[in-house]
């Protein structure tokens, strides 16, 4: 059995499909891992279940329920390793990340999920600071919370869950749409053992959607559904928009 999983939900992502799973190949290539890759075609329209297929040693399973939250579960279920790492399909691995994965959970066997930061490759510089700052406010509500025992940091489409502490923890919940899925895993992660933010594991991600809500609305908006998903136990916001390259 594999030691470390991916699932990729991907929606209409003809455009950056390739480049992510090329990046995990190439990754676990490197690495000499025993890892299993599951690209999760959510109810696309366009080529991405084609190309995803292209791509040796890599799954395509069908999850018609749109949604990310549908998509990750779908995911979930048609892997058996006993980590399972969930990227997105508009991130790209870099080098070195399974390696601080498998460390990381060697380290702490009690380790129940974990993550890290993004690193968005296309926004201007003004922008990547001020993402920069906000994971550093972030960082230190993290640690706060940690502290009191009140929840953790997940950061959705860079995070790697073990199986059995998942299953323990109920699974997802896909009456979630979007915002708050990752507090939402966070929560329910930290009631069953110990869970790890840290710099250490960047993803490389398309900054698409701050750049098209701003970076300061998006940011608002993620800290908003954290405060709602941690202490009233549930996302405030229900809507979302899809934002795709032409």
């Amino acid at each position: 059995m594999a030691k470390l999983a991916f699932v990729i939900p991907a929606y209409n992502e003809q455009a950056l499909i390739g480049q992510c799973v090329e990046s995990v190949l190439k990754e676990v290539k490197r690495s000499g891992a025993d890892v299993e890759i599951v690209v999760v075609n959510n109810a696309s329209t366009d080529r991405t279940k084609e190309i995803a297929q292209s791509y040796e040693g890599v799954t395509v399973v069908d999850e018609t329920k749109k949604g990310l939250v549908h998509a990750r579960h779908a995911g979930f279920e048609a892997t058996t390793a006993e980590l399972v790492a969930n990227i997105d399909s508009d991130t790209m691995v870099p080098e070195g990340w399974i390696t601080t994965v498998l460390t990381e959970f060697e380290r702490n066997p009690k380790l129940v999920a974990l993550s890290g930061p993004y690193i968005y490759y296309d926004l201007s510089a003004w922008n990547r600071f001020l993402v920069r700052l906000f994971y550093y406010v972030s960082y230190f509500v993290y640690l706060i919370a940690k502290l009191f025992r009140v929840g953790a940091m997940i950061q959705g489409g860079n995070f790697v869950l073990k199986r059995a502490a998942w299953l323990q923890a109920g699974g997802f919940d896909t009456s979630i749409a979007f915002y708050g899925e990752d507090t939402d895993v966070a929560v329910r992660m930290s009631k069953v053992g110990p869970v790890k933010w840290t710099f250490r594991l960047p993803m490389l991600t398309s900054g698409r959607r701050l750049e098209k809500e701003g970076v300061v609305r998006t940011g608002a908006t993620y800290v908003l559904n954290f405060f709602w998903v941690t202490f009233v136990g549930r996302p405030k916001t229900k809507e979302y928009t899809d934002i795709r390259p032409h």
